[in-house]
């Protein structure tokens, strides 16, 4: 834990770089600050030692924790949880006894001593992620969340042990804010970007929790600042429209999803009400005045009906005679002359069983959170076929699983910079070009891609097959490994090298003794 040049601490560790915010600030003025692709956003300090702000932006911590909540809900709706559950299970496949991830170094330009070190470290990290088991839920919580927190613990007194332990942070206590302090330039009279500092606020309790209204002044004041180096951070990549704020996959969802909810709702209020015939009692009056009447028939009425009420909330039928019903007879008076008392029926709905609408806003729900529609249908056949066969939204969904990877390989990065740092096996100025050539390979187990790699290879080799006749007459083999496997010229060098060294060794000649 390192002191602040404002002379307050804050908790957790930080790494001393050879730039300061200020040399930088210096070196590179601008009026613009960084780009705010973590949605942390920017506050204006207020000049108080304590870290107190003002939020000009009026974002506050409880409208981030009731959008958290808002997300946590609507993944629980069964047609959500089973859409949410296939992206899962596609992003991050395997058994427990197999590891689901690894780590990719084949283009990294170091030692092969340093890439055992790196490898040892990533599969420390898995380990103390417990990701083999504990993979699905983490990964389950960033997609629904849109952000993922944890804290990297170390030992203080000896930091180079690197990262002892990673806690998990529940995102709705957590929030990354970005202050800025600016300085007014003497020749142009603009406000220049003299310093940004960055940390975290985590709040046992955020106002969401005990339901008070938190003020847009202070409205962090009450957690505790953590540095940015002692806290993995991940996002999701969205931002809202305004580009201040991380928003959830599932947040295109919201409103598919209110309105089939509410689609639902009425579809079953509209088959109590409608399903059952309904009687209609002709009651004779005779002759009896219009207020004796009036009471004749509430009398019999209050003998005879039957007040059934629809609970919304609980889906329950029960009886209770202080609300409308929902199955309410008619009751009609008739007087002397005509005919007598009689019961009549009308017929209930006739097109009860349309759902239409149901299943419209269903593959509405399905297309906004991207998974393809024909995994809405539960007697879809499921089949292994060419990739003519193949639908394109599947296609289009691994494409959107590969993405969703590469963006979550950020929570392994991250953490692996760190411990990297902190033991000393590279410099922070190093990760900047090494992290490029880092990659996470994820378990694979989607079908639609592996055949699409099987076709694409087997027309290439119809292809060549057609055209190895004319090798040599009119094409050249690199002209062929080129524009036909599609080879470059180190896939070329590298194929050649393991062809030489498959070749097996050829037997010496037995050397001729000289006769005398």
């Amino acid at each position: 834990m390192a002191d602040d040049n404002r002379g307050f601490r804050v908790f957790g560790f930080e790494i001393r770089r050879q730039n300061t915010s200020e040399q930088d600030a210096e070196k590179k003025p601008s009026i613009v600050p960084p780009n705010d692709e973590d949605g942390a956003g920017y506050v204006t300090a207020a000049g108080s030692h304590y870290g107190q702000y003002l939020n000009i932006d009026g974002d506050e911590s409880k409208d981030n924790f009731q959008l958290i909540m808002k997300y946590r809900g609507v993944a629980m709706h069964p047609e959500v949880d089973a859409a949410v559950e296939d992206i899962v299970n596609e992003a991050i496949a395997g058994d427990m006894n197999k590891q689901n991830i690894d780590i990719n170094m084949d283009k990294l330009n170091v030692q092969p001593k340093i890439k055992d070190i790196i490898k040892n470290e990533f599969d420390h990290i898995a380990s103390m992620l417990n990701f083999n088991e504990n993979g699905h839920d983490i990964f389950r919580r960033w997609y629904v969340d849109g952000r993922l927190y944890h804290h990297l613990v170390i030992d203080e007194t000896q930091p180079q042990a690197g990262i002892q332990e990673i806690r998990y942070i529940d995102s709705a206590r957590m929030r990354k804010v970005k202050e800025i302090k600016k300085k007014k330039d003497p020749a142009s009279g603009a406000n220049l970007i003299e310093k940004v500092d960055e940390y975290y606020i985590y709040q046992e309790k955020p106002a969401g929790f005990s339901g008070a209204k938190g003020s847009a002044v202070g409205t962090y004041g009450s957690g505790v600042k953590m540095s940015t180096d002692s806290v993995s951070y991940v996002t999701s990549g969205l931002l809202d429209e305004s580009r201040k704020k991380v928003i959830s996959y599932v947040h295109k969802a919201l409103k598919p999803l209110n309105q089939l909810r509410m689609m639902e709702d009425s579809l079953v209020i509209y088959r109590l009400a409608r399903a059952p015939e309904r009687r209609i009692f002709y009651i004779d009056v005779g002759n009896l005045p219009r207020g004796k009447a009036e009471q004749y028939m509430k009398d019999i009425m209050t003998r005879y009906r039957n007040k059934l009420v629809y609970d919304q909330k609980t889906g329950e039928i029960k009886d209770d005679r202080k609300h409308q019903s929902l199955l309410e007879d008619f009751w009609l008076p008739r007087r002397e002359g005509g005919k007598g008392t009689e019961i009549g029926t009308l017929p209930g709905g006739e097109n009860l069983g349309q759902i239409d609408d149901i299943l419209y806003f269903q593959k509405r729900l399905y297309k906004a959170l991207n998974v393809p529609l024909n995994r809405l249908a539960e007697e879809q056949p499921f089949s292994l076929g060419r990739t003519t066969e193949i639908s394109r939204d599947e296609l289009k969904f691994q494409k959107f699983i590969d993405r969703l990877r590469t963006k979550f390989s950020s929570l392994f990065k991250d953490i692996l910079k760190i411990q990297l740092i902190l033991k000393g096996v590279i410099m922070p100025e190093d990760w900047d070009w090494m992290q490029n050539d880092i990659n996470v390979d994820y378990v694979r187990d989607n079908h639609f891609s592996e055949l699409k790699e099987m076709e694409v290879m087997r027309e290439r080799i119809d292809t060549l097959n057609t055209v190895s006749n004319y090798v040599g007459v009119f094409f050249s083999k690199s002209w062929a490994m080129k524009n036909i496997l599609q080879m470059n010229d180190e896939d070329i060098q590298q194929m050649a090298a393991e062809m030489q060294a498959e070749m097996p060794a050829q037997p010496e000649e037995p050397e001729m003794e000289d006769e005398l």
